[in-house]
């Protein structure tokens, strides 16, 4: 495998917010310069628009294409304009292997260079075979024949894969990365042993925004994290002095993202929550063009909205006038 800064999958890979207009219209004018801004960073490998943070549960089928586009375009013109190849992801939520193949084409031709394919979420109710979560894969490398990048689920649910399973998808041609959320700091290392054993080319990189620091020096290829389409900058200082085994540095990068990490995620996992406390604080701080949420959430009550603001000040973060005003 090449070394990390030459892999193309290997790195950081902001997972994207997605601006929406008061009337929950996208906002694709804020979206194409967000993109922009975060693919014009010296550090960024690829941008993954469509997770969890993108809100892609509220999005309808034809509005993640379009997403899509306007992440393409936003990405081409930084590209040519820094002599780059950043990459884009885009995430792929389907129940079944049919529809799981549509909308995979429907990003490959929206210009996606690869997908993030989620589990189907019943799979968190009612369980699945192994041949099942295996063939799910399957189906959908063939189907679209794009590269895939699997998105592990936490152990603790019913939708999280085994190393096995892990083992078996990483054979595909198409799996050219694992988005390792397993959540279980035990298995890490053994797992990232086994798996780069056995697919060396494949990356493992990690979304454990609560663990960041700790499952980048245990074992790891890159980030694919929230935090990243938030404050940038930190997350490639961070991972890249981790990946380059400075850990004097990294635990310096550490001191500076920690405050921010405790308002955004308060000491909880990466979810809805803390992607709508993501939103408003970049908000706040004048770095994203609206503070709105898709239904079903709610908005931010304004106690905790000004907890973020006077926390974020506490830290020494700038809040804009603006926001200032609408809070």
């Amino acid at each position: 495998m090449p070394h990390w800064h030459d892999h193309e999958w290997a790195g950081v890979f902001p997972a994207t917010l997605c601006p929406f207009h008061e009337d929950e219209s996208l906002d694709e004018e804020g979206l194409h310069a967000y993109i922009g801004e975060l693919a014009r960073f010296e550090g960024i490998k690829g941008v993954t628009c469509n997770g969890h943070t993108g809100e892609i549960m509220s999005l309808r089928p034809s509005e993640r294409a379009r997403v899509t586009q306007v992440v393409r375009a936003a990405v081409d013109q930084a590209n040519a304009e820094t002599g780059r190849n950043v990459k884009v992801i885009t995430g792929v939520s389907a129940e079944g292997s049919l529809e799981a193949i549509d909308h995979a084409c429907a990003a490959k031709e929206a210009g996606a260079d690869a997908i993030l394919l989620m589990p189907p979420h019943h799979w968190l109710r009612f369980g699945r075979k192994s041949d099942t979560a295996v063939g799910f894969f399957a189906d959908v490398a063939e189907g679209a024949d794009i590269p895939i990048v699997v998105h592990q689920y936490p152990a603790w649910t019913k939708a999280g894969y085994s190393l096995v399973e892990m083992l078996e998808m990483a054979r595909l041609r198409q799996v050219v990365m694992i988005k390792m959320g397993t959540r279980d700091l035990a298995r890490w290392r053994w797992d990232y042993e086994q798996l780069k054993a056995a697919a060396p080319h494949v990356t493992i990189v990690t979304c454990h925004d609560e663990f960041l620091l700790a499952t980048l020096v245990d074992g790891c290829d890159g980030a694919l994290i929230g935090f990243a389409g938030f404050v940038p900058e930190l997350m490639i200082e961070i991972v890249h002095a981790a990946l380059d085994g400075d850990l004097p540095r990294a635990q310096r990068a550490q001191e500076t993202v920690a405050p921010l990490a405790r308002i955004v995620y308060n000491f909880g996992e990466p979810g809805c929550d803390a992607h709508q406390r993501m939103k408003v604080a970049r908000w706040l701080m004048g770095k994203f063009p609206s503070p709105h949420f898709r239904r079903p959430i709610r908005p931010l009550s304004q106690a905790e909205i000004a907890r973020i603001k006077g926390e974020l000040q506490a830290i020494g973060y700038p809040i804009v006038d603006g926001a200032l005003a609408a809070t």
